[in-house]
């Protein structure tokens, strides 16, 4: 079976973690992984695996265009800004996982085979792509929503310096996405990051203020909604159905990883990496037979 090729731009956390992903994929292969240091962990066990590896940065796939059908960046959002010109240019269909709000936001469950004709694709955020699907549902069954909050914790071990340095991408970038997929037009988004030893598992939890909340409605395409996200992240689970608290809407999700790169704790990697190969298999399937298979 014909695999289309994919260079993945950053190898930190989130790039190894897809690498290892990639690897499993029946239409996908990695033809390079990239970084800026030769002698870093995730270029050395790319390395290890037997990819082609490169420390040039995006002067790789300048150098060599034909080195790849799809980019993955998982370098930064400011980085992102940089790359998404170029890429263009060299007529590369990206898949962007930095928080740049550069591309066409995309969360499988919801909006997948909309996200197909566009040359950049966005990922959001891990707390994005946890929240997203729930705040849809809501948007889907309750009239009146004045207001979602969207409050994620994660280990602070699984938060790589790209995650650190664009905090503040990330919550922006969170609450638009918040805003477009419940249409709702006030959001709030919150990110922690643990220190507890031993490490948490990744929780979302999503508060909505409406005025006539219809739990009934909400619950049934909540649920509906997680089956959907477990096609492509099996370790997303409902842990609290929706119910309301104080006159809010409050429900919450865990995310487990499946421990490709970091331990299981690090669902904020597979929640955003499988969403992204849920993507870039689609876009393959689409290339490679005219047509894909909806995730």
């Amino acid at each position: 079976m014909r695999k289309l090729k994919v260079a993945i731009l950053g190898s930190g956390n989130i790039g190894s973690d897809l690498l290892i992903k990639l690897m499993r994929s029946e239409y996908l292969t990695c033809s390079v992984f990239i970084g800026r240091n030769a002698s870093s962990p995730g270029l050395e066990k790319a390395q290890s695996m037997g990819v082609a590896v490169s420390d040039m940065g995006i002067e790789e796939i300048i150098n060599d265009p034909d080195c790849c059908d799809i980019v993955i960046d998982a370098t930064s959002a400011v980085a992102h800004i940089k790359h998404a010109s170029i890429l263009k240019e060299l007529g590369k269909f990206v898949i962007d996982m930095t928080p740049s709000k550069i591309g066409q936001m995309c969360i499988p469950a919801v909006n997948l085979q909309d996200c197909l004709d566009k040359d950049n694709v966005n990922m959001v955020t891990c707390g994005g792509q946890a929240a997203a699907p729930i705040v849809y549902a809501i948007g889907q069954s309750q009239q009146d929503i004045d207001y979602i909050e969207v409050v994620s914790s994660i280990s602070s071990k699984s938060a790589g310096p790209a995650t650190r340095i664009n905090l503040d991408e990330y919550i922006e970038t969170t609450e638009e996405a918040i805003k477009t997929f419940s249409k709702c037009y006030r959001s709030k988004a919150i990110l922690n990051l643990n220190p507890a030893v031993p490490c948490i598992d990744m929780q979302t939890t999503v508060f909505a203020i409406v005025k006539d909340p219809n739990i009934i409605a909400l619950t049934q395409q909540v649920e509906e909604m997680v089956k959907r996200i477990q096609y492509y992240v099996p370790g997303y689970s409902l842990i609290m159905p929706p119910a309301i608290e104080n006159g809010r809407i409050v429900t919450m999700v865990k995310v487990q990883g499946l421990g490709d790169f970091l331990p299981t704790y690090a669902g904020n990697l597979d929640i955003i990496n499988c969403a992204a190969i849920a993507m870039a298999e689609e876009y393959a399937k689409n290339s490679i037979y005219g047509k894909g298979v909806e995730a």
